[in-house]
């Protein structure tokens, strides 16, 4: 199994997520019970330097899977992508070679 970090992009809907957090953080434990995901949590603060346009809200997670198809279906049971909330979704391969998920 790798390793992948997948970026959430969210849309501008604050107190829609506000709501259907609590959905979406027990969704997540339960990848976290299943040793599917190793670590999740939104951006804070913009990036540095910021891009042109502004920053979209967002977060990052980390996920064990057998492919970036694998791991995007997985998330496809996101509350928060069920309710449209996540406008775009960025998977990469991560290598972890120190620390503990290596």
């Amino acid at each position: 199994m790798s390793t992948y970090c997948v970026e959430y992009v969210y849309d501008d809907r604050d107190d829609r997520r506000s709501e259907v957090r609590p959905e979406h953080r027990e969704f997540l434990k339960g990848l976290l019970a299943r040793d599917v995901l190793l670590a999740s949590g939104p951006w804070v603060g913009p990036p540095s330097p910021e891009p042109a346009g502004g920053a979209a809200a967002g977060a990052l997670l980390v996920l064990r899977g057998d492919s970036p198809e694998g791991v995007l279906a997985v998330l496809d049971q996101d509350p928060f992508r069920r309710e449209g909330l996540v406008t775009e979704r960025v998977v990469r391969r991560w290598d972890p070679v120190i620390g503990p998920w290596s």
